[in-house]
């Protein structure tokens, strides 16, 4: 008789329950009242009007209303689906079971600090199922409304498309970057095998006339000598760009080795003095991983010798656990990386942001920092594939010192 009196009072509460949330959800209730550990609390969703709620309803992102506990005041119905409960199971309790230990230590002081301009973290929400959905979670502080701490209202955006996007668009960079790398193979390969030897061609043939033309004639003479410096400064030229083109030392010998070159070719060109230091690698790094690197550096130091007027310039490559990272430090008059003149945009700009795009095709992030006066700093960390991590495991100490 007193099991089945239970069961009488569970089914009368569970559609109490139920009534309210249809209440809450339709718009006829403006509070809600809560008894836990530390007395009654009472909730309300002041100037919450029913067509607003409506509106919030119907939006394709979720939206949520929490205490500074973290416990769920309100939900729509498009954050249930996105955590793939039941609204009347996520109302009530609690935003960390859909959230890693990780993520809700990120999330925790944000919401301490959460001003009126708000706040953004990008967090996997974890589902009802076990799938894990990439959101960005916007956070604002609401009215206090009597209460000692003001609930905190969210807006949870779905990220799953937009990550897709990116790792297409990863996918194309990637593959514009290798047809790109082609293509200059194939011009390096031109010029060299075609103008060069054209060119070292005329070089004799200068060289033959200044030498066949008669001393007394000096004004013919010096013309032709001349002329044959010349050619022999485009010959030098044509082979630069073709190394350029096609880094034959990278190939050949290594990152480290063609990291030199650059260095030395730059410091021999310029007059800008270069302190190189680099980790011992003792197996090659991934091609790609090395030819981006090898790109990002010889763009870095071609803005340094166009814009920066700087006289002194460090370059530093170390291994950081799963990670290589190459860092280029100048002394020269800087620049706002987010403010560049339409002018400096036609000239540098251009180059950031293809350095940029060439550090995400192998997965690896570019930062810069830069102010005017003061120098800039470029950084790129590109993660290794586990073989290669741990084929080049070395202590720190090992290091290659060059001042070119």
């Amino acid at each position: 008789m007193q099991r089945g009196r239970e069961i009488t009072q569970l089914r009368k509460r569970l559609a109490d329950a139920e009534e309210t949330l249809r209440a809450i959800r339709s718009g006829e209730v403006d509070a809600v009242v809560v008894a836990g550990k530390q007395g009654t609390q009472v909730f309300t969703l002041e100037g919450a009007e029913h067509s607003y709620r409506v509106l919030i309803e119907s939006m394709n992102e979720g939206a949520l209303t929490l205490t500074a506990g973290l416990m769920i005041l309100y939900a729509n119905r498009c954050f249930s689906n996105m955590v793939k409960h039941p609204l009347e199971q996520v109302l009530g309790g609690s935003l960390r079971r859909f959230l890693s230990a990780t993520d809700e230590a990120r999330l925790r002081p944000l919401m301490k600090s959460a001003n009126k301009s708000g706040s953004k973290i990008q967090v996997m929400l974890r589902a009802g199922d076990g799938s894990l959905m990439p959101v960005q979670i916007s956070i604002r502080p609401l009215p206090k409304a009597g209460f000692k701490n003001a609930p905190l209202g969210l807006v949870v955006t779905d990220l799953t498309a937009a990550r897709r996007s990116e790792e297409l668009l990863r996918a194309l960079t990637h593959r514009l970057v290798h047809a790109q790398e082609t293509e200059r193979g194939r011009l390096a390969l031109e010029m060299h095998d075609t103008i060069t030897q054209m060119l070292c061609g005329v070089l004799v043939c200068s060289q033959t006339l200044a030498d066949k033309l008669p001393a007394r004639n000096r004004r013919a003479k010096g013309e032709a000598m001349r002329l044959h410096e010349l050619i022999c400064r485009t010959v030098e030229e044509a082979e630069r760009i073709s190394r350029d083109l096609r880094p034959g030392v990278l190939n050949l010998l290594g990152l480290v080795a063609g990291l030199h070159e650059i260095s030395t070719q730059f410091a021999n060109r310029t007059g800008v003095l270069v302190k190189l230091v680099c980790v011992q690698l003792i197996s090659r790094l991934p091609a790609d991983t090395e030819l981006t690197l090898y790109r990002i550096l010889q763009e870095t130091l071609k803005n340094v010798e166009k814009h920066a007027r700087a006289h002194h310039v460090t370059i530093h490559l170390a291994k950081l656990g799963e990670a290589v990272k190459l860092t280029v430090n100048d002394d020269g008059i800087g620049f706002d990386p987010d403010r560049l003149p339409a002018v400096e945009k036609g000239k540098s700009g251009f180059g950031l942001l293809g350095m940029r795009e060439r550090a995400s095709s192998v997965g690896g992030v570019l930062k810069i920092k830069s102010v005017r006066r003061a120098g800039t700093e470029i950084d790129i960390q590109i993660p290794l594939p586990p073989e290669a991590a741990a084929a080049n495991r070395v202590p720190r100490k090992l290091l290659t010192k060059a001042k070119v």
